[in-house]
């Protein structure tokens, strides 16, 4: 069914937004939407923030909705993800800079492989990466862990494969499971589910994914693909020396946002919700809370803790800032197109066939991320599309049910890293490999996360 005012209804505002047209044409607006975005961004190399505005107008267009109530809802749907996430992922920034430039992960770093032995050094280096990984993007981390590998399989003998393929996969793991990552923290939002549940729930699952992906994937991977570990060009711009915070207060500082919003989760559970006690967790507990005191106590732990005055310290959390600007525009555009589908009525139709298919909405979930990652290389745009599409088929689930939702989602959002992917050059320039052996371990590895995350999510779908 087609709008029958025409052209001067599409240009019209509406009280409120009803889907507009049959079931066919809101799948083939979907379907349009999300092409347009992959043509976009894979063979046009257009920002992914215009792509998701441009593809959230052409739904609205081909769903014939009124102009004006595309417009509305796109902007509404920008205006709430950014409200709820965008000053997330700048406290996020500002602590894993701040974590970075104090010398605090070079701490955690020596501190962990100098107790290591050989045998156990793949093992150490996914701790790390894991470690490193919770309170830092993954390209932030990555750069600052690659003279880490180097110097640490050239000491030991091992093959970059065997020290670098662990660390990128605890790297990886927590950028698509666990927040404060932009990718963890927009499908929250959009789901509406609970930060401390997920982010326990993460961790849980996170850690066996990790072992899967990590050191038993490398066994295998090792004998694919051989990068040694010559250059020793890392090795030299590492600052060994300087002053730096403790291990003890650097780990306490890295852990503290996550075990308040940990407490608040359990809090929650067992407390009376008319208590002080509870009142407290649950300000403290709330994610801009607990971010927000974490960067606060960091400018002292961390900063002050390693001698930097108050321009270092100004100077470290404004540089933290431009880099993630493009990373919170992408986040909100993909809230805007998220709340399209919604409005214009295509996530009902997907609910509705996914509940009639008896197919598991994790599975589903998972699938639909998967398959956004693939065209467009891009596990924050596969993350922010596929939890839009799935908003509809929370009503009525549990909180732990929206939670393993959102960790499904992360789980896909990370399948098979390919050449329309920026990380998988990253790697591949840094290892020194070619584009064959970056598959055969980069692209593997990250498959085999997906996989086993995917696996872990369904396990503990079974007791949630």
């Amino acid at each position: 069914m087609s709008d029958p005012a025409g052209l001067f209804g599409i240009l019209g505002t509406q009280d409120a937004v009803t889907p507009a047209a049959g079931t066919a044409q809101l799948v083939t607006a979907a379907l349009c939407g999300i092409a347009l975005i992959v043509v976009l961004i894979v063979w046009l190399k257009v920002h992914p923030f215009l792509a998701l505005t441009l593809g959230s107008l052409t739904v609205g267009a081909v769903a014939t909705m009124p102009l004006a109530d595309t417009l509305e809802s796109f902007t509404a749907g920008v205006g709430s993800t950014v409200a709820g996430v965008g000053v997330l992922i700048a406290l996020g920034a500002m602590f894993g800079k701040l974590l970075a430039d104090s010398g605090g992960a070079d701490q955690i770093v020596d501190t962990i492989v100098g107790r290591s032995s050989t045998r156990m050094l793949p093992w150490t280096m996914a701790g790390i990466g894991a470690l490193i990984g919770l309170p830092m993007f993954f390209e932030i981390g990555l750069v600052l862990l690659m003279p880490v590998i180097y110097l640490v399989a050239k000491r030991s003998g091992l093959s970059l494969i065997a020290i670098g393929l662990p660390t990128l996969a605890g790297l990886s793991a927590m950028h698509g499971f666990v927040p404060p990552h932009p990718g963890p923290l927009a499908a929250i939002d959009v789901l509406s589910a609970d930060v401390g549940l997920t982010l326990g729930l993460g961790i849980v699952v996170a850690i066996p994914t990790v072992v899967v992906a990590g050191p038993l994937f490398t066994m295998a991977a090792r004998r694919w693909v051989d990068v040694s570990a010559e250059s020793a060009a890392y090795e030299s711009t590492r600052d060994t020396e300087g002053r730096r915070p403790s291990f003890g207060i650097t780990l306490a500082t890295v852990l503290l946002p996550v075990v308040l919003m940990m407490a608040k989760a359990v809090a929650d559970l067992v407390l009376d919700e008319d208590g002080i006690s509870y009142a407290f967790m649950d300000f403290v507990g709330e994610p801009l809370v607990a971010l927000l005191i974490a960067v606060i106590v960091a400018m002292f732990t961390l900063g002050v803790g390693s001698g930097m005055g108050r321009d270092e310290l100004s100077h470290s959390i404004s540089t933290s800032l431009p880099p993630i600007a493009g990373i919170i525009l992408i986040v909100g555009a993909g809230g805007g197109f998220k709340q399209v589908l919604i409005d214009s009525g295509i996530g009902e139709v997907i609910a509705d066939f996914v509940t009639d298919s008896g197919i598991s909405v994790v599975l589903v979930a998972w699938l639909v991320a998967v398959l956004i990652r693939l065209a467009t290389g891009s596990a924050t745009v596969a993350t922010i599309t596929a939890a839009g599409i799935m908003v509809p088929l929370t009503e009525g689930m549990s909180q732990g049910e929206i939670s393993l939702l959102v960790l499904a989602i992360g789980a896909g959002s990370v399948f098979f890293s390919h050449v329309n992917d920026a990380g998988f050059w990253l790697i591949k320039e840094y290892f020194g490999m070619t584009v064959g052996q970056t598959i055969k371990s980069w692209s593997l590895m990250e498959t085999a996360l997906s996989v086993s995350g995917l696996v872990f999510v369904l396990l503990m779908h079974l007791v949630v």
